[in-house]
């Protein structure tokens, strides 16, 4: 075989599998905290199913319980405390503008 070819060609490696993020014995529920917590970023974000690498029917759940934990008020809809930071040290200037002639 020419070497050009050879270049695309994957090579045969082997790859250790992650464990999954979520084990048989964990129940995906809206009260389970500690579990759901770990799929939501620092913004209050849900993470994406190829970040969290879980399944299509667990990142359904997943979503699921989020949503109705934010409902019951049990997790915050945003995570504001950055932008409230970040707005606190910018002031803002309410000057009048000149016109420029």
């Amino acid at each position: 075989m020419d070497k050009s070819k050879q270049s695309f060609r994957k090579s045969k490696r082997s790859f250790r599998r992650r464990l999954p993020p979520i084990g048989s014995g964990d129940r995906i529920d809206y009260r389970n905290m500690s579990l759901i917590s770990r799929f939501i970023s620092e913004q209050g974000k849900i993470l994406s199913r190829r970040v969290n690498r879980l399944t299509l029917k667990q990142q359904r759940l997943i979503t699921i319980a989020i949503k109705q934990a934010r409902i019951l008020s049990l997790l915050p809809f945003l995570n504001n405390e950055k932008q409230f930071e970040r707005a606190e040290s910018i002031p803002r200037t309410t000057g009048t503008r000149t016109k420029n002639k």
